[in-house]
């Protein structure tokens, strides 16, 4: 099942004209809701599963808390998990067991992020230290050497434009990790617009799929991420932005008049429950046994 998969996310992301939407979750309820949408891939988001732990975003959590997680999202769903590995967990040898566990765990793609080890999320100002580009090409290299499935896919994710690097530096990198054996490139940006993102993704000349994630430049259509070279974006975290607001906003109001009947709005249906975590599936499929069973005594 997991490399039939792959199979078809390769597919879709190096051929399709279309762009491939993304979005981050952190646990197997999130997938779920991913998949009723029919969105095209599921991001195990490095910040939604720390947050999920009440941990910074800052290589806090191991690499086994990210794949079991990451794993719980894979059985869930038949949608593709693209799991955010940060850095590798570590040098070299990390990113082999990384790949190596991440595979078999079912992930159809892992991204590895070039800044040193312990890395801090990219909005956080101040502390973004990247890793020297022939230390990282070792990585990917590593990643590639390491994998079974063709179809495991190794993104690579450039934060020079994060960290103040610049545009050619940007490029450079990119050139790097290509000719390393990246699969994919991801260009990460904190501006307001995705004007530089659009800067490089029309320089670049590398021919592999690039990646964005538009968290600081909302405003930018699918359209325009088309006509700009763009194979895939990826909705990190709005998931987790989402329901935190949710959440707050219920408690809050549940605190001020301790009536249940004041944050009605705020709640779906317990049938919801049921849909999304397969209860009507268990009732279905117990009733589908049973009637087997008491067809095949009532034969007898």
């Amino acid at each position: 099942m997991f490399e039939l998969i792959r199979k078809n996310f390769r597919e879709k992301l190096f051929n399709n004209k279309q762009v491939v939407q993304a979005v981050g979750a952190h646990d197997a309820l999130g997938a779920r809701l991913i998949e009723k949408f029919e969105f095209d891939a599921i991001w195990a988001s490095g910040l939604e599963i720390s947050a999920s732990q009440a941990k910074p975003d800052a290589n806090i959590l191991t690499m086994t808390e990210f794949l079991d997680a990451a794993k719980k999202m894979a059985y869930s769903t038949s949608l593709p998990i693209i799991a955010d590995c940060d850095t590798g967990f570590g040098d070299l040898n990390n990113v082999i067991r990384t790949v190596q566990e991440y595979e078999n765990a079912g992930i159809a793609a892992i991204c590895i992020e070039d800044k040193k080890f312990p890395k801090t999320n990219s909005f956080v100002p101040g502390r973004q230290k990247l890793e020297d580009i022939n230390t990282f090409c070792e990585k990917i290299v590593a990643a590639q050497n390491a994998k079974k499935d063709p179809n495991f896919l190794i993104i690579a994710r450039i934060e020079s434009l994060i960290a103040g690097e610049g545009m050619e530096a940007a490029l450079e990198r990119a050139n790097a990790y290509k000719a390393a054996g990246a699969d994919v490139i991801l260009i990460h940006s904190k501006k307001s617009t995705p004007a530089e993102i659009f800067t490089f993704s029309n320089s670049w000349q590398g021919g592999l799929p690039l990646v964005v994630v538009p968290t600081t430049y909302p405003n930018v259509s699918i359209k325009e991420l088309e006509q700009n070279n763009i194979s895939m974006t990826i909705y990190a975290n709005q998931g987790l932005r989402a329901s935190i607001k949710a959440v707050e906003q219920m408690l809050k109001t549940l605190k001020i008049s301790g009536n249940l009947n004041d944050i009605d709005e705020y709640l779906c249906d317990v049938k919801d429950i049921f849909e999304v975590q397969g209860m009507n599936d268990m009732i279905a499929n117990e009733k589908f046994i049973k009637q087997k069973v008491d067809s095949l005594f009532s034969i007898v």
